[in-house]
């Protein structure tokens, strides 16, 4: 290849930055994606979220509610680099959009409340971005709200999330309102201005003595923590030289990239202070597709030879489809393009089903808006026309060389409800129009209880469900009907037993014979079932060993008499029998689903309830009314926290079934002056009195038709 050809290239790749926006709910996120779109020229006019009119929030019920529901791409460029941006949910009921978005991301801006500092969804979007290694940013957003503190908001990153945050600014404070910021790393004034670039100065003196005396003594700390990342810096610090501005760029590049560290920048993006000095931070420390280690993956589903793929544009291609939007012209397959380049028209397998798939469009995302393109490269993120078998977590690769990446996984759903169209002649639209949002959502089910053959929708809380409802109606125009919400329960094995399962059956010429002995244990480290056989002697053939695991794990999935899953169970194959004519795979299966049902029969079985991880903020004067009705709802209080002012923070464990409406209620304790957030962490039992009423609804449920 051209040499200059190829410089060309790794610097295009380098010039890249794909990073996400994400925090807990209300933090700002969206607003600071609509300030970067401003800046960077995307949008003439800054919208506000408050007014329905942000560029991201695009759908509906983004604009009436004022929040992120699906993640939103779009493309933009600062100073030279091009920046791939998603700007992503908030609520944990669309956790799985903020999942598959850092899957593909190289890098992330984490956004903090000034006030709040460190929130539940916080750490929750915290975890998922160290669960893929994504190296991350800190802005502390909010620092024009009364109470703001940013090295109190510093100080709850490093102890509620573990992450050594380093701060890069200090905030000039005039009261509640920020007028700007001193750069640690040029030690310059950044004073804001209305409407125009802010102002940067040298001069100290411009500033209190305080603020002074504060930006000094956090200059010491930045370059103290971030010596361990250059040699150069850690000399000339030691030796009591003047570190330069390059060598701690470098260093807190470095730092970043290996997810070591996490700079910190303050602003108040509604008020557009700080969010330049953001974009310069994402160019200067979030990696580029260059920075990244080469992939690897398997061949294929069935072939484990180890493939390596480097971001490199001469490589085969290589990409991940993280995501589906339905759309009436064509669905919408959003691809990360790790390596390769693709056309559209090329011919590309599918590596997970080893189908092939044709390129029909290949398209740019602006939110909703699409800029449509001939190709795309390594490093860049597209939406695709016209797959056809592909869906969320699929390796789309170069047909001659394939490799599987490792793909996504998402939480179990945690609630239910019944749905039924308002006119039976909606009945079959309903069925397409939810066909297609399980498409676009892997964490939304929906399936037909076989008793009552109603259809039954699943999904991460009532805000998921409800959106669910409400774009049937505003998309699919199917106007529906709802149950009331019910809890995603679930039942294991009491205690350990040792079961019988015997089918044997003469009717007259072949019969079906059948016996296992196995062994049940509840195991309450897994939600899984295992089994394992320790049959020997040819007791029971091996050909139907198999056979008899099929039948203890397909009644475990579908959940016995109670029609609730069956989790946490150990099955070990311990005897059996079997018969030279009249044995049989189906009679095995029989044999297998006959001693787990013994199994529960004779050891009992527990209910276990999903529990939410819940988190209170409430003024002080009302933390009484407050701890008094979580009690009443079986809550289990890990901490009560004091936060800024006269601000209490409550936490702890809560069952789902406690929770519904829990909103209304909170708001009517408080006078409206609380919030709450909540997660879904652990399955636990539930209390005797209430299994014996569940296992009586879950009864008359089945005998109603």
């Amino acid at each position: 290849m051209d040499p200059k050809l190829h410089a060309h290239q790794v610097a295009d790749l380098a010039s890249r930055r794909n990073f996400g926006i994400m925090a807990h709910i209300d933090a700002g996120k969206t607003t600071v994606s609509e300030r970067i779109l401003y800046y960077t020229g995307v949008i003439r006019k800054v919208q506000e979220v408050h007014d329905g009119g942000a560029t991201m929030d695009y759908m509906e019920d983004e604009k009436e509610r004022g929040i992120t529901i699906t993640s939103a791409a779009t493309y933009c460029e600062w100073k030279g680099k091009k920046l791939s941006l998603i700007d992503t949910p908030g609520h944990v009921d669309f956790t799985a959009e903020v999942e598959r978005s850092l899957r593909v991301l190289d890098g992330a801006v984490a956004v903090f409340d000034a006030v709040s500092g460190v929130e539940a969804q916080s750490e929750t979007v915290w975890r998922q971005a160290t669960k893929y290694n994504v190296p991350r940013i800190c802005f502390v957003n909010k620092m024009d709200r009364a109470g703001a503190d940013f090295f109190g908001c510093i100080e709850s990153i490093r102890k509620r999330l573990g992450a050594k945050a380093v701060p890069i600014q200090v905030p000039i404070m005039d009261g509640q309102d920020m007028m700007g910021a001193i750069d640690l790393v040029e030690m310059e004034v950044i004073l804001a201005q209305e409407g125009d670039d802010p102002i940067r100065t040298k001069d100290l003196d411009s500033v209190s003595p305080e603020i002074r005396a504060q930006a000094e003594k956090s200059r010491i700390e930045m370059i103290e923590a971030i010596a361990d990342y250059s040699d150069a810096l850690m000399e000339t610090y030691l030796e009591g030289g003047h570190v330069t501005r390059d060598e701690i760029r470098q260093a807190l590049r470095e730092g970043t990239l290996r997810s070591a560290m996490h700079p910190v920048l303050c602003g108040s993006a509604l008020k557009n202070r700080g969010v330049r000095s953001l974009l310069d931070a994402i160019c200067d420390y979030l990696p580029s597709p260059h920075d990244l280690e080469p992939l690897s993956g398997a061949t294929g589903p069935k072939d484990e030879t180890e493939q390596v793929r480097k971001h490199d544009e001469n490589e085969p291609f290589c990409g991940l489809a993280f995501k589906t939007v339905s759309d009436p012209n064509g669905d919408l397959t959003f691809v990360r393009v790790y390596s390769g380049v693709l056309n559209r028209g090329d011919e590309v397998v599918n590596v997970r089903t080893g189908k092939k798939e044709r390129i029909g469009r290949l398209l740019r995302m602006h939110a909703n808006n699409r800029e449509a393109m001939d190709r795309v490269r390594a490093g860049d993120i597209c939406a695709v026309v016209g797959l056809k078998h592909s869906i969320t977590g699929d390796t789309l690769a170069d047909k001659a060389n394939p490799i599987m990446l490792e793909s996504m996984e998402f939480p179990d759903t945690v609630i239910s409800m019944s749905i039924n169209p308002e006119s039976r002649g909606d009945r079959d639209k309903l069925g397409e129009a939810l066909a297609r949002l399980a498409k676009e959502d892997p964490t939304f089910r929906r399936f037909t209880d076989p008793e009552t053959e109603e259809t039954i929708i699943a999904g991460m809380g009532e805000l998921h469900l409800e959106i669910i409802a409400s774009r049937l109606l505003r998309e699919f125009k199917v106007p529906v009907i709802t149950g009331k919400p019910r809890v995603a329960y679930r039942q294991t094995l009491a205690k350990a037993i040792e079961v019988e399962g015997r089918h044997v059956k003469q009717t007259g010429g072949s019969g079906q014979f059948g016996v296992c002995k196995v062994q049940f244990e509840p195991d309450h480290e897994s939600t899984d079932v295992s089994f394992e056989s320790k049959v020997v002697g040819g007791r029971v053939p091996k050909e139907y060993i198999p056979a008899i695991e099929y039948g203890i794990v397909k009644y475990c999935e579908d959940g016995g008499d109670l029609r609730l899953p069956i989790v946490g169970v150990k099955a070990t194959l311990v005897d059996g029998k079997s018969h030279d004519v009249d044995s049989s795979e189906i009679a095995f299966r029989a044999a297998g689903r006959l001693a787990i049902r013994g199994a529960l029969e004779q050891a009992g079985c527990t209910i276990m309830e999903p529990l939410m991880r819940i988190e209170v903020t409430t003024p002080d004067e009302f933390v009484g009314n407050v701890i008094g009705d979580l009690n009443s709802r079986r809550m289990q209080i890990d901490e009560i926290a004091q936060g800024p002012g006269d601000i209490r923070i409550v936490r702890g464990k809560v069952p789902i079934a406690e929770t519904f409406q829990y909103s209304t209620t909170l708001r009517s304790l408080t006078q409206g002056r609380a919030n709450f957030s909540m997660e879904p962490c652990e399955y636990m039992p539930v209390p005797r009195s209430l299994q014996e009423v569940i296992v009586k609804e879950q009864l008359a449920r089945r005998k109603k038709k």
